[in-house]
């Protein structure tokens, strides 16, 4: 067939030609629905005992642990490229570990220690901490459990008010519970003003998951459960409504940021959240989600780049305003 045949003098007539918004990239731009900055990413960061190290996680290539030294000196470049925040997880020693996670409260903690150092360091940067008792227990789970496996919610609250004063004290900005017991959000905002910690905010992890994408995190903090699973606390990824329910109670309780783990297989729960809500909505880009993308890069299957860009565009096209996410760094060197 010619290209004669396929051309006409008279092109069709049509009154909307999507397509002319999509002629150039300056269209494309001007046009755009959803834009991805660095103002909207949250770096989560590794922390751990001793000095001059630095380890790569095996599952999670690009992600460190990090001494508190090299951990000051990687947030000073952090801050640099426009990142405003972080948020803090430790790898706890086996020997500073017990059944009641009694040094997630010590005051001089590798927590509170190491919050201390950053505000002192970049005094700028938001410090964000998390409240959970998986890195600091024996059997890691998030809460203290009985005799019979079962794990203890009011019991737990407690504790997790005391690791939530004591990184207040620090100089954290905002407390950031990932424990899902119930009642811990209004048990925390509570003792926080009872305190004097008016303007320490509370970022929930509200609508948390008992998801499967977790498993390079755990690997990262050795805080795997050491038996059965988290399902009595975390969600059943089958529910919605449910998710609403969480995010509802914790506004309530006083939360200032509300957060949905995951995000990829979640983006329904994002945009029904930010439909239901005027607080902040974050997105929690989980270490298996990270660990994917960075597997299909290894081999070649996917433009990492291109794809990185691709899915944090739809955690905020789905609602988010904020997103944690592991690559965070590179995202910010990308839209420099």
């Amino acid at each position: 067939m010619s290209s004669e045949n396929l051309s006409s003098d008279k092109p069709l007539h049509l009154t909307q030609r999507p397509r002319r918004l999509r002629r150039t990239e300056t269209l494309r731009k001007m046009v755009r629905e959803t834009i991805l900055t660095v103002d909207d990413l949250i770096y989560p960061m590794f922390v751990m005992e001793g000095e001059s190290i630095k380890i790569e996680i095996a599952s999670m290539p690009g992600c460190y642990r990090f001494s508190l030294d090299l951990l000051l000196e990687e947030i000073t470049v952090v801050s640099q490229l426009g990142i405003n925040a972080i948020a803090l997880f430790p790898v706890i020693p086996e020997e500073q570990k017990n059944d009641t996670g009694t040094e997630s409260y010590n005051p001089e903690g590798l927590v509170q220690e190491t919050v201390k150092a950053i505000k002192k360091a970049v005094p700028e940067i938001i410090m964000i901490t998390d409240v959970a008792l998986d890195p600091f227990t024996t059997h890691g789970h998030d809460g203290l459990v009985d005799e019979n496996g079962k794990i203890l919610n009011d019991q737990t609250v407690e504790v997790l008010v005391k690791m939530a004063l004591s990184q207040a004290e620090a100089g954290a900005d905002f407390i950031a519970p990932s424990d899902m017991m119930d009642g811990r959000i209004g048990a925390i905002r509570q003792a926080l003003d009872a305190e004097g910690y008016i303007n320490v905010g509370i970022l929930a992890y509200s609508a948390k998951y008992a998801s499967a994408y977790y498993g390079p995190f755990r690997d990262a903090l050795d805080s795997a459960p050491k038996f059965g699973d988290k399902k009595t606390y975390q969600m059943d990824a089958a529910n919605a409504k449910e998710a609403l329910k969480e995010i509802e109670l914790d506004i309530a309780e006083g939360a200032d940021i509300i957060m949905v783990k995951p995000a990829l297989a979640y983006l329904d729960i994002i945009c029904q959240v930010k439909t239901a809500t005027n607080l902040p909505v974050a997105a929690y880009n989980v270490s298996g989600e990270y660990a994917m993308i960075k597997a299909a890069a290894q081999h070649g299957w996917i433009d990492e780049k291109k794809v990185i860009l691709e899915t944090l565009t739809s955690m905020k096209r789905a609602g988010a305003d904020l997103i944690l996410t592991y690559f965070a760094k590179e995202v910010a060197l990308m839209l420099m």
